[in-house]
């Protein structure tokens, strides 16, 4: 039996390792994306199955964007700038992104689980409903997003639930590093020698620093 990492795609090959997959420790993880051992499900043949689709009511379509998702849609397309070697654009992209950021208001009730709750969201219903649209008008640029993005939301879920269940103990030790072109988080010494999600190499990580003690 082979289980698959749904965010990295390492595939656990019972007949090749020294015990099944269901004699693994539940704090067993990933040894290439570190996903918990949650994240793997059984390989499946691949099927030609039509998306659903879902449309989004028209408010919520047409609505105006807050400052804060401007900030996350001019960062994310700063990225897309730099992967297609245009600096300027990305630059400019760039800017407007901390503009918005600095323009965005704190939230009053947030805490993690509330961010849990958002997280899961975007998972059920977010993307669900942006891939189905995506396949409907045959846009395969947006199905790839689809695909990054919901790997990466998995493993930022993933990993707030272990910091929920461990505190800080996870991040004793070790470093925290975010990839600067698809936003993957990895929780290590060193960065993945390519990144589990978009492929890129390590250098193209960057090291999350820590905010100072008093």
């Amino acid at each position: 039996m082979k289980y698959v990492c749904s965010i990295c795609g390492y595939v656990y090959d019972e007949a090749k390792e020294s015990a099944p997959f269901s004699a693994l420790a539940e704090s067993w993880k990933c040894p290439l994306c570190g996903a918990p051992k949650s994240m793997f499900a059984p390989e499946k043949k691949e099927e030609s199955v039509k998306a659903p689709v879902v449309s989004l009511p028209f408010d919520e379509d047409m609505r105006k964007l807050s400052a804060g998702e401007l900030s996350a849609l001019c960062s994310n397309l700063a990225r897309g700038c730099e992967k297609q070697y245009k600096p300027e654009q990305s630059q400019l992209f760039r800017q407007l992104a901390d503009y918005f950021a600095a323009a965005t208001p704190a939230v009053d009730n947030a805490d993690m689980a509330l961010l849990a709750e958002k997280l899961q969201s975007d998972l059920s219903e977010g993307y669900p409903a942006l891939r189905s649209a995506a396949v409907e008008n045959g846009d395969r640029g947006t199905q790839r997003i689809c695909v990054w993005g919901e790997k990466v939301t998995n493993i930022l879920h993933s990993l707030l639930a272990r910091y929920r269940s461990e505190g800080d103990a996870l991040l004793e030790d070790t470093e925290v590093w975010v990839c600067s072109v698809c936003g993957f988080v990895y929780v290590g010494d060193v960065p993945p020698e390519l990144c589990p999600v978009c492929k890129v190499p390590d250098w193209k990580f960057e090291k999350i620093e820590r905010r100072a003690t008093a």
